[in-house]
């Protein structure tokens, strides 16, 4: 264990809040009467919100107050599925299982625009107290306050699982995998685009992960907490996956965690695309989607990588765990181009893996052998994949002792994997669905199904120059130490200059005082038992041991304290300066 103390203070949190501005409340009565008080008649939302919990509450409370409110779906001026299937198509990536296309296409393109009108027009001249609901409900006023109910991606894809939630205008049930590449290259596309633009006119922010109640917030209340996380600190809540190579690290270290899961492959520490930000007043907390942060307050957030990634959050942190697993495939990444032109993502996939733990003889695989034969390899790939013969995959690829906080750079194009009995935090660039896999091990899915590969993606991408002593002169960090004073010392872990981020880790005993030069920071304790962090504006916060959280780059500086009893190591990432401005 390295939680080196039995002390339930200092425990891994996997519910991360923070304090909100107002109140939050799960009141349907007090909602109703905001609702009346600000004639408010548009309640929009995000994709998989268990609509009749929520309308039919809402309804209860209007007749209290003996008014009888007519409510139309604004799903009546979908576009029929066939319509929009033929729509989406081109974004899918026809046969490929996995990757699509980012798509350009607007929430008002899923929409028959006759009868989008005809709403507008009845919600114009109505006698009576209407309201229109449903994902796009927006769409039919563009200056009016609204209230929009979120929904975490987490709890969304839950609900898709279980056969609850669908793609934007589809009602039939179709392959969990299918559905969620569509949720990926286009519903969320053109959902988060929607609530970007509606954001300011949100009246009532409210979540509906829960069919027993329904917290909200008001629209000004929920702007000043965000507002409040950019100038001073952020978690996210943590989410976690099984997979195929998952280990046990987690399920025996993290306090709170599932236990009857199989194992635990991944942690997401800090994926934006599919993390969410709890508030809490009092007893009661909400979720929101990260992106609402990003959308309401991205300068002071990202302060001088703004200009490059714009509401796009660049850094993400997760967990690869292999404690008593399997391998992870033998993979590589898309290079900046291919990811644009395949994907239509702005930035690629260059990962960092840093080892937290490890035991026995654990290994990373990183880079070719020195004697490569490229058509050899591919041929024996191929051959694996017809046949479901293994390969004496180090023939091919080198192996390299895991060691404890060493950085190994996997740069896009680089041919790599994490072997058994690794805890690795991945420190990313943010896309985190572009991996090309060679080889799996002849092994079977969690669902008992071979798991795709993708050979030819690989081989458009892959970077056969690192190999030999190149990769362990280029790829494996010689760390930089810089002693700032008797009790704290900066270890730069220089990465790759593919890589548009840097690393740096801060070992001390008592505390330090860190400037962020108008970047954000995103960090993790990665040894010790828990840090105190006091930001510029008065801010405390406890992190424990493994815990991951941000420092927006309008915060200025903040303190870290150890409350432990052994050195704190504290692990930084940040854009470097150098490529804040390329595109």
């Amino acid at each position: 264990m390295h939680t080196n103390t039995d002390t339930k203070t200092l425990q891994y949190d996997i519910r991360p809040s923070f304090q909100a501005e107002g109140e939050i409340s799960s009141s349907f009565n007090k909602l109703a009467h905001i609702l009346i008080d600000n004639n408010i008649h548009i309640i929009d939302g995000f994709i998989g919100v268990n609509w009749e919990f929520v309308i039919n509450k809402i309804k209860k409370e209007f007749e209290d107050y003996d008014i009888i409110p007519h409510f139309v779906a604004i799903d009546d001026a979908l576009l029929s599925e066939e319509i929009i299937n033929n729509l989406v198509m081109p974004y899918l990536g026809g046969d490929d299982p996995l990757f699509g296309k980012k798509s350009l296409l607007p929430l008002s393109s899923f929409f028959d625009t006759k009868k989008i009108e005809q709403f507008r027009e009845a919600l114009r001249e109505s006698t009576e107290y209407i309201i229109f609901y449903g994902v796009g409900a927006a769409l039919l006023d563009s200056t009016n306050t609204l209230m929009y109910v979120d929904l975490p991606k987490s709890t969304l894809i839950q609900r898709m699982r279980a056969g609850q939630a669908w793609n934007l205008g589809c009602s039939n049930s179709k392959d969990p995998k299918q559905i969620y590449k569509r949720y990926y290259f286009i519903d969320w596309e053109a959902l988060n685009d929607h609530k970007r633009s509606i954001l300011p006119r949100i009246e009532i922010m409210a979540d509906q992960q829960s069919d027993e109640t329904l917290p909200w917030i008001l629209g000004r209340d929920l702007r000043q907490t965000l507002h409040q996380m950019s100038i001073n600190y952020f978690r996210v809540k943590p989410t976690f996956e099984s997979g195929v190579w998952g280990g046990q690290w987690m399920k025996e270290h993290l306090t709170g965690i599932d236990q009857n899961a199989k194992n635990y492959a991944w942690s997401f520490e800090m994926i934006v695309p599919e993390n969410g930000l709890t508030l809490k007043s009092n007893d009661q907390v909400l979720e929101i989607s990260f992106d609402q942060l990003m959308f309401s307050e991205s300068k002071n957030v990202l302060g001088l990588a703004q200009p490059r990634f714009g509401v796009e959050f660049p850094i993400r942190f997760n967990f690869l765990d292999t404690f008593d697993g399997g391998n992870l495939s033998i993979q590589c990444h898309p290079s900046p181009q291919y990811a644009k032109s395949e994907f239509g993502e702005n930035f690629t996939q260059d990962e960092t893996y840093y080892i937290v733990d490890r035991k026995g003889d654990a290994q990373v695989y990183l880079g070719f052998q020195e004697d490569i034969d490229q058509e050899k390899f591919r041929s024996a790939l191929e051959q694996s994949f017809d046949t479901g013969e293994s390969i004496a995959i180090d023939q091919y690829i080198q192996m390299f002792e895991s060691k404890k906080h060493q950085l190994y750079l996997i740069p896009h194009g680089t041919v790599h994997s994490s072997g058994i009995d690794n805890l690795v935090l991945e420190i990313s660039a943010t896309p985190y669905n572009f991996t090309f896999k060679m080889y799996d091990w002849v092994r079977p899915d969690l669902d008992g199904k071979p798991r795709p590969l993708n050979i030819k993606r690989a081989f458009d991408n892959l970077n056969f120059n690192r190999k030999g002593e190149v990769v362990n002169e280029t790829l494996i960090v010689k760390p930089i130490t810089l002693k700032i004073d008797d009790q704290a010392e900066k270890v730069h872990l220089p990465t790759h200059e593919d890589h548009f981020y840097d690393v740096v880790r801060y070992d001390f005993d008592r505390e330090i005082r860190i400037e962020t030069n108008n970047q954000c920071h995103i960090l993790m304790l990665v040894e010790g038992e828990a840090i105190e962090l006091t930001t510029a504006n008065g801010m405390k916060q406890v992190f424990h041991y493994v815990e991951t959280f941000a420092i927006p780059a309008a915060a200025g500086w903040y303190l870290l304290r150890n409350l432990g009893t052994q050195q704190a190591k504290v692990i930084q990432s940040f854009v470097k300066d150098s490529k804040c401005n390329q595109f």
